[in-house]
């Protein structure tokens, strides 16, 4: 046998170390090399960071607690006055309070100063009438029938002085949603959805007849203005205040309801609290 040139040799082997070898088959691909990072079995994220967990929901706040003022008990007329009605009843749960905003005074129209039985001299806008502590006068002596009162008649709503004794500028407001049935000289009456009736008397009643001209226009929701402050009384005039009546109906001994006049006092006292605990007024 003939022996291969040892140039033939060297092409030969030449020729192996070239078909030997797929192009990755020879060696493995650096570390740095595209290929290394296309072998690589490491997840594409697991260099990610974590997921942020959903912040947990903040809770509701609480609802407000109404606030105290100073203001007398239920019952507690000022002296001289008549015996009041103790129920502390809240007749009208829930209710808004009458005056858009505070601070109002209830206290005695009659009784206080500037009324024809004022306890000193001086007259309706005294300080002494536009400062706490509030004071009942349900059942005020009055010749007007009156059933829960101790003497069966007396006066049978609460007066309430606005912020400042100045007329046709502070905004009585509906207790609550229902109708007005009646638009008369000095007096506006509310049938709520709840079947109370409230009448607000000495409003400015130009201004009631041209926010309610018609029918149509005497549906209201709960906190809609109906008129302001004055010191209306028919053909005459009274001090600027609010008088404030509540209607509902009464059972006595479990016999059939009767609607008739109900204290007013506890059920002003609790919705004040609760404008006072959303607007405090401004001291």
């Amino acid at each position: 046998m003939s022996r291969a040139s040892p140039s033939r040799l060297a092409l030969i082997a030449l020729l192996l170390s070239l078909t030997a070898c797929s192009p990755k088959g020879c060696s493995a691909p650096s570390a740095g090399s595209p290929d290394a990072a296309e072998e690589s079995e490491v997840p594409a994220d697991a260099d990610a960071p974590d997921p942020v967990p959903e912040p947990e929901p903040e809770p509701e706040p609480p609802a407000p607690e109404p606030v105290s003022w100073p203001h007398e008990p239920p019952g507690a007329l000022a002296p001289g006055s008549g015996s009041g009605a103790t129920d502390p009843t809240v007749w009208a749960p829930g209710m808004r309070f009458p005056m858009e905003a505070a601070p109002a005074f209830a206290n005695s129209q009659v009784y206080g100063y500037g009324g024809y039985l004022a306890p000193g001299p001086g007259g309706q806008c005294d300080d002494r009438n536009y400062s706490y502590p509030w004071r009942d006068n349900f059942c005020e002596t009055r010749s007007w029938d009156n059933g829960l009162c101790p003497a069966g008649r007396g006066h049978q709503g609460q007066d309430i002085r606005p912020a400042t004794c100045v007329k046709k500028v502070h905004w009585v407001v509906a207790p609550e949603a229902g109708t007005i049935t009646s638009i008369g000289s000095y007096t506006v009456t509310l049938l709520g959805h709840s079947g109370r009736i409230y009448r607000f008397l000495h409003m400015d009643m130009a201004g009631v007849h041209a926010l309610f001209p018609d029918l149509a226009s005497r549906t209201v929701t709960r906190g809609q203005r109906l008129g302001q402050v004055s010191n209306d009384f028919g053909g005459n005039a009274t001090t600027i205040h609010l008088h404030f009546e509540i209607k509902a109906p009464v059972t006595n001994g479990g016999g059939t309801a009767v609607v008739m006049f109900v204290p007013t006092y506890p059920s002003l006292t609790d919705s004040y609290g609760r404008l006072l605990s959303v607007t405090p007024p401004t001291p």
